[in-house]
């Protein structure tokens, strides 16, 4: 058999070829590993040497994870070229438990009940891996985007921390403070002109460069040095349990297990995007392997003196760069990771870089996570009172306890556990009301749609039979029956929300041969922008999507030329969602961007844009529906 005719997952390239592939991915890895152990080892104000055992801990029983992931075993392991790595996530609560044990202080002696709260979290992935797709319907974006936002808000204390080198503590402050708080600035300015300036690979590793250089910087003026190196061993093998026996908090679970769901949506998101890059169709029983696999490697994460791991996104983006679908070069990239992490001295590098630059990267991080949440949220209908009210409660709570930690002194001992801090408060307030007013509360709720001049609430969708239902909700889909019907057998439906993701998860979920028998279905923006109004409407039947600029002959040449060039690069329509696109230059600034992406990764972008389009469209159906509230939004709109 030819290697062409091979399975390209499972084909095992040459030694050399394997070799060279796998140090890529090692290194494009290594950053975001090793920036984890790091920052938590900052925020906790571990020694060196602790700091050198945790980066070479992560390292080694990241090697492990890859391995179980990529190779697998019995029903654990989704089989494909994913790497695993630490997830940015778990950093927040992570230094928040230590805390909550040791003080400000900080100190290993909070590594027990951190490694505890690891191991109780890991084992609830594993066993919830089958019974995902029902959990995540308690987290919806509105819980997921709170406490994000709340996990990256709350710690930026200790990225302050670090950067002044708590300086009220020092005789004179002043200039230890104006020098530390240069490095500071320095690293931070590096790490955003890397990310604004570069793309590709350098664009993926803005911490790393800037804490490299920032680091280099230190020891140039006498500030950093290597000295830890010189007394690191050569050789060295984490222990199960080094820190001490694991000790086991609620309020430290209760965090750990939050995060494990954030990360399950992560793994999920991941695993389908390298299935497209692979050409494997993605099932259930493909996201239950993966997720088992979090599951044990987080366990393993928790006795190995770890944390959290899930699949590896750049890792995936390299998958799609190089073309390379091949598992066992990601496995072999897991034997190089082990390698690494039995040498204490790759460990003491890294630990070297001062704190002022460690609290610079930090920061960088920590904000990004809150940013992720803000943009989650900025997808929830926060004109929803419900909505509002689970956001504002949940952050203020948060932050009420992270300026004031003394408060939780105020409670009885028993419910401190709850106040320990503000990642932990803050989450079980998004998580306890999202219950309360969306899944134990019976309302009537809102319309869904308007039909006939008849409204249709949630529970006359769920007694529909199924001609009834693809009636409705067909022109969702440009009368594209097939993925109505699917999202109907996901009856019934608990909300609204849980009516979208039907119709979400039926497009990005179902065969190839659908997926491209639908996005043939949509007309190119050629088709849509040159028609007149009347027809353009009836072409994309959207209300109020087309208002755009009139157009000069040069601007329709122009557009064309770009569906043109779209469709003989990539054999599909030019599908976009218009949504905000309200001039010609921001349409064809936006299809010249996605023309130099690969067929691969524009297919999941247009499946996207597909499902933008129905969410749109299911928006307009809601809004009909409710003409009080929508009049309501409207009042508010007008003084923007």
């Amino acid at each position: 058999m030819s290697t062409k005719d091979m399975d390209p997952v499972n084909y095992k390239p040459p030694f050399g070829k394997t070799l060279l592939l796998s140090t890529q991915h090692v290194l494009a890895f290594y950053a975001g590993a090793v920036v984890v152990p790091l920052v938590i080892a900052g925020g906790l104000n571990l020694t060196p040497a602790q700091t050198i055992h945790l980066i070479n801990a992560d390292l080694f029983t990241c090697g492990i994870a890859t391995l179980i992931q990529s190779v697998g075993f019995w029903k654990i392991g989704v089989r494909l070229p994913i790497i695993q790595g630490v997830t940015t996530t778990a950093i927040s609560p992570i230094i928040a438990i230590g805390l909550a044990v040791t003080g400000p202080d900080g100190g290993a002696e909070g590594l027990p009940t951190i490694y505890g709260s690891i191991i109780v979290a890991g084992l609830f992935t594993f066993l919830a891996a089958p019974y995902f797709a029902k959990i995540v319907r308690f987290f919806p974006p509105v819980v997921i985007g709170t406490v994000l936002a709340t996990m990256g808000i709350t710690l930026l204390g200790v990225s302050a921390g670090d950067i002044i080198n708590r300086v009220d503590e020092m005789q004179p402050p002043q200039p230890i403070a104006m020098r530390s708080l240069a490095y500071a600035a320095g690293t931070l300015l590096i790490i955003i002109l890397v990310q604004r300036f570069f793309r590709g690979f350098l664009g993926t590793i803005s911490v790393l460069l800037g804490l490299v250089i920032g680091t280099g910087v230190a020891i140039a003026l006498g500030d950093a040095s290597f000295s830890e190196v010189g007394t690191s061993h050569w050789l060295g093998v984490t222990t199960p349990f080094y820190f001490g026996a694991p000790r086991f908090a609620l309020s430290g679970i209760i965090s750990m297990i939050i995060v494990m769901i954030i990360t399950m949506v992560e793994t999920t998101g991941d695993v389908f995007a390298c299935g497209e890059i692979v050409g494997r169709r993605i099932t259930r029983d493909h996201i239950a392997r993966a997720l088992r696999a979090d599951g044990l490697s987080t366990t393993l994460g928790g006795i190995l003196n770890s944390f959290p791991y899930t699949c590896f996104a750049q890792n995936v983006g390299l998958v799609r760069l190089t073309g390379v679908k091949s598992r066992w070069v990601v496995a072999l990239a897991g034997g190089l990771m082990i390698i690494l992490g039995i040498i204490p001295k790759a460990g003491a590098v890294v630990a070297s870089i001062p704190g002022p630059v460690l609290g610079a990267a930090s920061l960088a991080l920590f904000a990004n996570v809150a940013l992720v949440g803000i943009q989650m949220l900025s997808k929830v209908d926060l004109h929803d009172a419900r909505n509002s009210a689970i956001v504002t409660t949940s952050l203020g709570l948060a932050m009420l306890v992270s300026f004031k930690p003394d408060i939780a002194n105020v409670f009885p001992s028993w419910a401190q556990i709850f106040f320990a801090s503000g990642v932990t408060i803050g989450s079980i307030t998004a998580i306890v009301l999202n219950l309360v007013f969306f899944h134990l509360v019976k309302t009537r709720g809102e319309d869904v749609a308007l039909t006939k001049g008849k409204r249709l609430t949630l529970s006359d969708v769920n007694a529909m039979d199924k001609t009834q239902f693809v009636h409705t909700f067909k022109r969702l889909f440009n009368d594209a029956t097939w993925p109505v019907e699917r999202a109907y057998q996901s009856r019934p439906f608990e909300d609204v929300q849980h009516l979208r993701d039907a119709f979400q998860e039926a497009v990005l979920t179902a065969s190839r041969a659908d997926q491209d028998t639908l996005i043939g279905a949509y007309p190119d923006m050629a088709q849509l922008l040159l028609s007149d109004e009347g027809a353009a409407q009836q072409i994309s039947q959207d209300v109020g999507s087309l208002a755009l600029d009139q157009m000069d002959d040069k601007e329709r040449e122009e557009i064309q030329e770009l569906s043109d060039r779209y469709r003989e690069k990539f054999a599909m329509p030019f599908v976009a969602c218009l949504g905000a696109l309200t001039s010609r230059e921001q349409i064809a600034k936006k299809g010249l961007r996605r023309l130099e992406n690969s067929p691969v990764q524009e297919r999941i972008i247009v499946l996207s844009e597909i499902v933008e389009i129905a969410n749109d469209r299911f928006s307009i159906m809601l809004t009909n529906a409710n003409p009080v509230r929508t009049a309501w939004s409207r009042k508010f709109e007008r003084l923007d």
